[in-house]
C-alpha cells in the first residue's frame, strides 16, 4: 500500500544536483587544458553523466554555460560594516585577491578567457554576473565617501575603481604568470596608496 504524502528523502534536489556536476564538469574539462573553442555539450553531459537536454534546458548554448560556470570560481562579496571607506573598500579588494588564491582557479580564468573575440557572449555574461556586482558595490562604497565627506567631493568615481580594481588585477595577472601567491596585505596596501588623493583634505 503507498503512503500519499510521505516526505522527499533529505538530500540536495535532484536539479540541483545536476546543475553542479554540469558546472563541476565544465570546469573540470577547461581546467584540463579545453579551449572553449573546443569544449563541446556533449563532452560536458559525459563528464557530468547527464543528457544533454538537461543542459540546454539550463542554458542555450555553451557560452552561457562557461560564463556561469567561471562565475561560481568568485569569491562571495563580503557583507560590509559600512564603519568606513577604507574598511569597506579593502574588504572588496580583498576578494579579488582571493579569487586567484588556487592555481587551479587561475589557470580555468586564464584558458577560458584568453579568447574574447570569439566568444563575445561569454564575456559579457560573465562580466553581468561577476565583474559588474563588484564594480557596483565598489561604487556604492566611493558614492558613499563622497555623500559623507570622508572623501572628496570632486573625486571622479569610475576612475578611482578602474584605479583600485586595475590594480589589484595587475597583481593577480603578475602572480598568474609567475605561479606565486598574492601578499595577504596586497589589499590594504593598494588602498592606503590610493586614500592619499582620494581622501578630503577638510
Amino acid at each position: 500500500m503507498t503512503v500519499m504524502g510521505t516526505a522527499r528523502p533529505a538530500g540536495r534536489p535532484r536539479s540541483e544536483r545536476a546543475e553542479k556536476a554540469i558546472v563541476d564538469a565544465t570546469l573540470d574539462l577547461i581546467g584540463e587544458g579545453t579551449s572553449v573553442s573546443e569544449l563541446s555539450i556533449e563532452a560536458v553531459a559525459a563528464r557530468a553523466g547527464v543528457g544533454k537536454t538537461t543542459i540546454y534546458r539550463r542554458w542555450a548554448n555553451k557560452e552561457e554555460l562557461v560564463g556561469d560556470a567561471l562565475a561560481t570560481l568568485k569569491a562571495p562579496l563580503p557583507v560590509v560594516e559600512g564603519r568606513t571607506v577604507r574598511e569597506d573598500l579593502v574588504a572588496y579588494l580583498d576578494v579579488m585577491r582571493q579569487d586567484t588564491l588556487t592555481l587551479r582557479t587561475r589557470c580555468i580564468m586564464n584558458i577560458a578567457m584568453s579568447e574574447p573575440d570569439r566568444h563575445p557572449n561569454l564575456y559579457e555574461r560573465f562580466h553581468k554576473t561577476a565583474i559588474e556586482p563588484r564594480r557596483a558595490a565598489m561604487r556604492a562604497v566611493l558614492e558613499r565617501g563622497v555623500a559623507t565627506g570622508e572623501l572628496r567631493p570632486d573625486l571622479d568615481i569610475e576612475l578611482a575603481i578602474g584605479m583600485l580594481s586595475g590594480t589589484m588585477l595587475w597583481y593577480t595577472k603578475g602572480a598568474a604568470h609567475n605561479n606565486t601567491p598574492l601578499a595577504d596585505d596586497l589589499a590594504s596596501r593598494i588602498v592606503d596608496e590610493a586614500l592619499r588623493g582620494f581622501l578630503s583634505q577638510c
